[in-house]
């Protein structure tokens, strides 16, 4: 059965989707099955892997609000055994629209389980918000990935996210845990990439991942060319990061 991990922080701009799209996209060249549920409005996971939203019969949100099976919604990728399950801004109106569904923080774990066993990994890309889709992402996950950008202020607000994480772990998700810590766009000239680096160890320790994703021109590119890092510039940084990343995710279990 698939680990499902949500790739999760409030802030924008920290590399969630980059993450998702990376890491799954490194993980299918290990030979592993994965699934990117895209969890966030935007988008951008989708349009990452190349998926054009204007050709999509159904998307997540009709998973969530119309019970449309999630095998129905899912899309190939440009990674063998990668599939991508994609999302479009209709999925701004589940927010609203999940408040008056019975078990409304669950909706995704119920959407999610006849496919677990079809896959090795689910990574749930989250929107850079606390709201109820992200409430349903860490009632679906049984971890959390956090990625955290290496600059000033990287540790704002994470006591709030790490705060959320305990009150679903008690209520609704006992299993819940952190997965990992992902340090991103490390520019390795600067005092503060070190030093963020150094402080955000110091606060969780081994759950840190020991690969650091640096900044790097081709991820800020790959997207526009709807392709996944290792595929649009394999030999970049950012691919080698990420390939380093993916071993270290398997070797995790």
């Amino acid at each position: 059965m698939a680990q499902v991990v949500a790739i999760i922080n409030q802030k924008g701009g920290v590399g969630k989707s980059t993450t998702a799209i990376s890491l799954a996209a490194s993980l299918g060249d290990l030979g592993k099955r994965v699934l990117v549920v895209d969890f966030d409005p935007q988008g951008n996971a989708t349009s990452g892997f190349g998926v054009d939203k204007d050709a999509l019969e159904a998307d997540v949100y009709d998973s969530l609000m119309s019970n449309v099976p999630l095998a129905d919604v899912v899309v190939d990728s440009p990674v063998d055994g990668v599939r991508v399950a994609p999302a479009t801004i209709q999925l701004a109106g589940a927010e609203i629209e999940l408040v008056s569904v019975m078990a409304r923080e669950s909706v995704l774990r119920y959407v999610l389980e006849p496919v677990r066993d079809d896959y090795d990994y689910v990574f749930v890309d989250c929107p850079p918000s606390l709201g109820l889709l992200t409430v349903n992402a860490l009632v679906a996950a049984d971890s959390l990935l956090i990625p955290i950008q290496c600059e000033f202020y990287a540790l704002e607000g994470l006591s709030k996210l790490l705060e959320s994480m305990r009150m679903v772990k008690g209520r609704l998700n006992p299993g819940l845990g952190i997965f990992g810590v992902v340090m991103t766009m490390f520019d390795a000239r600067t005092t503060l990439s070190r030093q963020v680096v150094e402080e955000v160890r110091d606060y969780f320790g081994e759950q840190v991942f020991q690969t650091v994703i640096p900044r790097n021109v081709k991820l800020s590119e790959a997207p526009s060319h709807g392709l996944p890092i290792n595929r649009y510039a394999p030999t970049s940084t950012g691919a080698q990061a990420y390939a380093a990343l993916a071993q270290e995710v398997v070797a995790h279990g």
